[in-house]
C-alpha cells in the first residue's frame, strides 16, 4: 500500500465553509493510511447522510482490498453484503453465524490475519449486557494482535455516544474504545465513531480525531459543539446543509471545506420504509470454511453448556438422594429413642428387687403400685434429667465447647457421618439394635461417645467444603509453594493442643481423638478432647476412618491437589516442607509412622491404637468390645436380669455399678 494513495469519497460544493482554491465539483480524496488508522468523528442530525458517509468511505476501502470491522447497532449495514463478500455476525438468524463473547478472539484473527471483513451487528441482542461483552471482547483483541502485527486496519462504531458518554459513568467497554483512540493509531488500529448527537459524545474522543465530518445540526447544544470547534460562522450554517452535504474538517491539510459525498453504491438498509414494497437484494455468501471456524466454536460452547446442565441435574439429585438419608437417619434415630425410652421402662419395673433393696422401686414402691403413681415414670424422668445435664453445658469444662462430650449435637450431623452407615442404620432399623446403639450414648455413662454415633463431629459440610476451596483455590495458582503455603498457614492458626494432636495423627496414622488429646498434653477427658480435635478435621488435614478414628490426611491433600501427577518422592517433598510448620526438628528425620520411643522427646503416652481397656487418668475405658460386655453382663446379672433387652441389662449393670 502506498503512503500516497487515496479514495475518492466526495466532491467540492458552495457556500459558507466552500474551499476558495477549488472550483465547485472538484473532487475530494481521503489519503488511505489515514483513513486506516487516524481517528475520526461523523455527526449529523437523522436523515442528514452520516451512516451514507459512512458506507461511501467503507466501499472505497473494501474496492482497494483493505478490510475493517463495523460495529452494527441499528442492523442497517447487512446492505453492503450486496457486492461484498462481507462476514454478517451478530445474534440473529439473518446473521450469517450467530456469536458470544466467546467468539471474539477468532473474530479478530479472522479480520487482521484473513482480511475478512465483518460486520458486528449487536442490534439483536436481548441483553444489553451480552453486546456490550461481546465489543469489550473483540475490541481487547484487536488493540492486542495489533501490537504485534502494525497493520492498518479500520474500527467503524455505529451509536458511538451509547460508549463513551459526556456525562454519566463510562463502562469498560468506553474506557476501551478511548484508549483505541488515543494509542491505537500507532499500532495502526483507526476507528471512526458515528452519531447524531455531538454534545453527547465525550470530548475526550472528540478531541483526539485527525478529521471529522459534520452534516446537518439543529439542536443549539450541538450546534454550540460546531462552533467551540470550527467557529461562529460554521455554528450557523450548519444547520443549513443539504443531504449528504457536510463540513470536512482534516488535520493532514488543515483545512475546512464544504463538501457533497457521494451516494451509496450498495443497498440502503438504514433508508426510513416507504409505501412500496421493501424488497431485499440478494446477498453475497460468505466461505462456509470462514463460518465452520466460528461455528465450532459455538458447538464446543453448547457442549460445555450441556455438560454443565448434566453435572447440575446430577447434582440436583446427589442432594435430593442427600436429603432423603437425612430424614431416613432422623427417622431412626427416633425409632432409636423410643426403643431406649421402652427400655427404660422395662429397667424401672425391675430395678428394685435388682439391685436387692426391700423389694421397693426408687420412688418408695413397687413400679406401678401406689405409692409409685407414675408407673415408674420417675425413673425415665431421672435418667432424661441425666442425659440432659450431659449434652449441656455441664458436659464441658473451662468454658469449652458445649457439645464436646456429644459430636452428633450438631445443627447437621448427617454430613459428617458415613452415608453408607447411615443407610445401613435406617434400613435395619431394628429396635434391638438402635437400643444397643443408642444406650451407651444416651445414658451419660462415659464421656467417650458410642462406636457408631460417635463417627460425628460437629463439622458441616459447608466447613468441608469451604476448606477444600481454599485449597483448589491455591493449586489453581499452579506451584508447589501455593500449595505448601496453604497447607501451612491452616496449620499455624491451630491453638498449640491442636497442633499436638495433629503430630500425633502423623506419629500414629490411625488413631482417636482422646488418644492424640492425652499425647499432647492434654487430659482423657472427651469433650475436651473433641473440642480440640474439631479445628484440625475442619481444615482437612485428617479424615474419618470409621468407628470413631481418624488418618493423617497431609499426604492425601497433596496427592489430590495434583491429580495424582506427582511421583511420591515429590510427594514427600512436599510433606516435609509443610510438616515443617509443626514437627520439631527432632521429628522431621524419622518417618511419620516410626516408632515413637525412636524419636527424641517423642512418645505418645503409653497410648496404642486400639488400646481401648486402658484406664486414662483414673477413668475407665469408653469403648468397650461389644462382644466381652455382653459376656460379662450375662455373668454378673444372672437369672435377675435374664428377662431383659441388651440395652436394658447395660443399664442395669451401670447402676448397679454406680451403687457399689
Amino acid at each position: 500500500m502506498s503512503e500516497e494513495e487515496t479514495i475518492h469519497v466526495a466532491d467540492v460544493s458552495e457556500g459558507i465553509g466552500g474551499d476558495a482554491t477549488a472550483e465547485p465539483g472538484s473532487p475530494v480524496e481521503l489519503p488511505v493510511v489515514d483513513v486506516l488508522t487516524g481517528r475520526s468523528f461523523i455527526t449529523g442530525k437523522s436523515g442528514s447522510g452520516k451512516s451514507n458517509t459512512a458506507s461511501v468511505v467503507i466501499e472505497n476501502l473494501l474496492d482497494n482490498g483493505f478490510p475493517v470491522l463495523i460495529v452494527d447497532t441499528d442492523g442497517e449495514y447487512y446492505g453492503l453484503k450486496e457486492e461484498y463478500e462481507i462476514l454478517h455476525a451478530g445474534a440473529d438468524d439473518e446473521c450469517d453465524i450467530v456469536v458470544s463473547p466467546e467468539h471474539a478472539e477468532k473474530i479478530a484473527t479472522l479480520a487482521l490475519e484473513q482480511n475478512v471483513p465483518i460486520i458486528l451487528d449487536v442490534s439483536g441482542y436481548l441483553e444489553e449486557e451480552t453486546a456490550n461483552e461481546l465489543l469489550l471482547e473483540v475490541v481487547k483483541q484487536l488493540f492486542a494482535k495489533e501490537k504485534r502485527l502494525k497493520k492498518p486496519f479500520l474500527l467503524v462504531v455505529e451509536e458511538c455516544h451509547e460508549y463513551i458518554p459526556e456525562g454519566g459513568g463510562m463502562d469498560e467497554t468506553g474506557k476501551m474504545l478511548i484508549k483505541v483512540g488515543k494509542r491505537g493509531r500507532k499500532h495502526g488500529l483507526g476507528i471512526v465513531g458515528i452519531s447524531q448527537r455531538p454534545a453527547d459524545v465525550k470530548k475526550d474522543f472528540i478531541t483526539q480525531c485527525d478529521w471529522l465530518c459534520w452534516h446537518r445540526l439543529t439542536w443549539d447544544n450541538d450546534t454550540k459543539v460546531v462552533g467551540r470547534i470550527l467557529g461562529s460562522k460554521y455554528a450557523s450554517a450548519v444547520e443549513d446543509l443539504g443531504d449528504g452535504e457536510a463540513f470536512l474538517m482534516t488535520d493532514w491539510d488543515e483545512s475546512i471545506r464544504r463538501i457533497q459525498f457521494h451516494r451509496k453504491e450498495t443497498f440502503d438498509a438504514g433508508a426510513t420504509p416507504g409505501l412500496d414494497d421493501f424488497e431485499r437484494p440478494e446477498l453475497k455468501s460468505v466461505s462456509s470454511d470462514l463460518v465452520g471456524e466460528l461455528q465450532s466454536i459455538s458447538d464446543e460452547k453448547e457442549r460445555r453448556e450441556s455438560e454443565i446442565a448434566d453435572l447440575r441435574q446430577e447434582l440436583d439429585k446427589k442432594d435430593r438422594r442427600i436429603q432423603e438419608l437425612e430424614r431416613e437417619l432422623e427417622e431412626a434415630r427416633d425409632l432409636s429413642n423410643m426403643a431406649d425410652q421402652f427400655a427404660q421402662a422395662l429397667l424401672g419395673k425391675a430395678e428394685a428387687p435388682y439391685r436387692g433393696g426391700g423389694g421397693t422401686a426408687p420412688g418408695g414402691g413397687y413400679p406401678g403400685s401406689d405409692e409409685d403413681e407414675d408407673g415408674g415414670q420417675s425413673v425415665l424422668k431421672s435418667y432424661d434429667e441425666a442425659v440432659a445435664a450431659t449434652e449441656g453445658d455441664g458436659g464441658t469444662a473451662d468454658g469449652e465447647a458445649a457439645d464436646g462430650g456429644n459430636p452428633a449435637a450438631d445443627g447437621n450431623p448427617a454430613a459428617d457421618l458415613d452415608v453408607a452407615d447411615a443407610e445401613s442404620d435406617a434400613a435395619t432399623g431394628t429396635a434391638e439394635d438402635t437400643r444397643a446403639d443408642t444406650s451407651d450414648v444416651d445414658s451419660g455413662t462415659g464421656d467417650a461417645p458410642a462406636a457408631d454415633v460417635d463417627d460425628v463431629d460437629p463439622v458441616t459440610r459447608a466447613d468441608v467444603a469451604e476448606s477444600a476451596l481454599r485449597f483448589d483455590d491455591a493449586v489453581e495458582l499452579g506451584t508447589r509453594e501455593a500449595v505448601i503455603e496453604e497447607l501451612r498457614s491452616r496449620i499455624e492458626t491451630l491453638p498449640d493442643l491442636s497442633q499436638g494432636m495433629l503430630r500425633h495423627y502423623r506419629r500414629e496414622g490411625v488413631s482417636d481423638p482422646v488418644a492424640a488429646h492425652i499425647d499432647a498434653g492434654g487430659d482423657g477427658d472427651s469433650g475436651h478432647a473433641y473440642s480440640r480435635h474439631r479445628p484440625i478435621r475442619r481444615a482437612g488435614l485428617i479424615r474419618h476412618a470409621g468407628r470413631g478414628h481418624y488418618a493423617y490426611a497431609v499426604p492425601d491433600l497433596i496427592r489430590e491437589a495434583y491429580a495424582d501427577r506427582l511421583d511420591e518422592e515429590s510427594v514427600r517433598e512436599v510433606v516435609r516442607a509443610v510438616e515443617t510448620a509443626f514437627v520439631p526438628p527432632a521429628e522431621r528425620s524419622y518417618p511419620p509412622d516410626a516408632d515413637p520411643e525412636d524419636v527424641a522427646g517423642g512418645g505418645s503416652a503409653g497410648i496404642e491404637l486400639g488400646d481401648a481397656d486402658t484406664p486414662t487418668d483414673g477413668d475407665e475405658a469408653e469403648h468397650e468390645d461389644s462382644e466381652d460386655r455382653e459376656e460379662a453382663d450375662t455373668e454378673e446379672t444372672g437369672d435377675d436380669a435374664g428377662g431383659l433387652s441388651d440395652a436394658a441389662r447395660r443399664l442395669a449393670d451401670r447402676g448397679r455399678t454406680a451403687e457399689e
